[in-house]
């Protein structure tokens, strides 16, 4: 019987932008600079390639992403 990987499921579920931000900012570790909303806003005007299907966010999917392009960008909010 296969075991059921909660995390691995949390990370892959589909949620809002501003579940998304939560989950983000809960995960981070210090010194890292929090995502505000108007910013997941610009990174997905920025990449509307990876909303294409619809505009829900993953963990999986969006957060490793998010946080590259951020760090260069986290000033201009």
């Amino acid at each position: 019987m296969k075991r059921v990987d909660r995390e691995r499921e949390l990370n892959e579920a589909r949620t809002s932008l501003v579940n998304f931000a939560e989950k983000y900012n809960r995960m981070l570790a210090p010194g890292f600079p929090h995502a505000s909303p108007k910013a997941l806003q610009r990174f997905q005007s920025s990449y509307p390639r990876l909303f294409k299907d619809d505009d829900s966010w993953s963990i999986d999917k969006h957060r490793k992403r998010f946080m590259d392009w951020y760090a260069s960008h986290y000033n201009k909010d």
